[in-house]
């Protein structure tokens, strides 16, 4: 297929595979089914940016973890983050996920409760560090803040900065979760300040090499290089939508091993 298909042949091949793969049916295999326990905006955004910086490996192990960060945290992120003590934070303890552990998402917790008590919440901080084309500089600029506080350095690993060249897959993959406008109902669309049109594609292993083959990506790393390659790509196909195109390439390559 790559070099041999015409863009428009192109957009109509990824359009069909993006609506067929966007759909409910999609929420029961992926970790995006833990932000949809809940209705209230805080709710969801605190549990999906939890959950989308544990999203590496095994997504049944992901999901797992997913739930035990939600029963620690009262099945009430919001009022946990907000209003919890030193001692509410002991049975965090108990939790590891991967390189994730106790002390991270203890750290995670004490984090997101001075932004919400001194930044305005999670939404405002990246609205405010956004660019005119781009959330890059906004996941650089959120980093910053999230880190003003004092923290142990071996959590800094744990959010990706696109400024030191990294594709930042998984904040690219909440900022999805929080901005996109889905008819399917996958993605939430809560975060209304954000425009869709400048959401990047979370870039890993799968979607990389079906971008690939399906020529819309030449470079070989998965960096921040290939992520901003990959965005003037999708963006020639759906300038208001494109990252609505990581459904296609993540089903191909995961669900159906495209090659």
């Amino acid at each position: 297929m790559k070099g041999k298909i015409k863009q428009t042949e192109l957009k109509e091949f990824l359009d069909e595979k993006a609506f067929q793969y966007n759909s409910p049916k999609f929420i029961t295999s992926d970790p995006i089914q833990l932000p949809h326990r809940f209705s209230a905006k805080e709710d969801i955004e605190i549990i999906a940016f939890l959950v989308a910086t544990i999203a590496w490996g095994n997504r049944k192990s992901i999901i797992s973890s997913g739930n035990k960060i939600t029963e620690l945290l009262g099945n009430a992120p919001y009022d946990f983050v907000l209003n919890h003590t030193p001692k509410d934070l002991i049975p965090l303890e108990q939790f590891v996920h991967r390189t994730f552990n106790a002390s991270d998402l203890k750290f995670f917790i004490s984090s997101l409760k001075n932004i919400y008590h001194n930044h305005n919440g999670l939404e405002s901080v990246f609205k405010n560090q956004s660019a005119e084309n781009s959330l890059q500089p906004a996941i650089h600029g959120f980093k910053k803040v999230f880190f003003s506080i004092p923290h142990p350095e071996r959590t800094l690993k744990h959010v990706s900065d696109p400024m030191k060249n990294s594709a930042a897959k998984r904040i690219n993959m909440f900022l999805r979760w929080m901005v996109r406008q889905d008819n399917a109902g996958v993605d939430f669309g809560i975060w209304k300040s954000l425009s869709p049109a400048l959401l990047s594609c979370p870039l890993d292993v799968h979607s990389g090499n079906v971008a690939r083959k399906l020529g819309l990506l030449s470079r070989k790393q998965n960096d921040a290089k290939a992520l901003q390659e990959l965005d003037v790509s999708l963006r020639i196909l759906d300038p208001i939508d494109p990252a609505k195109y990581d459904f296609a390439l993540f089903g191909l390559g995961v669900f159906e091993g495209f090659k």
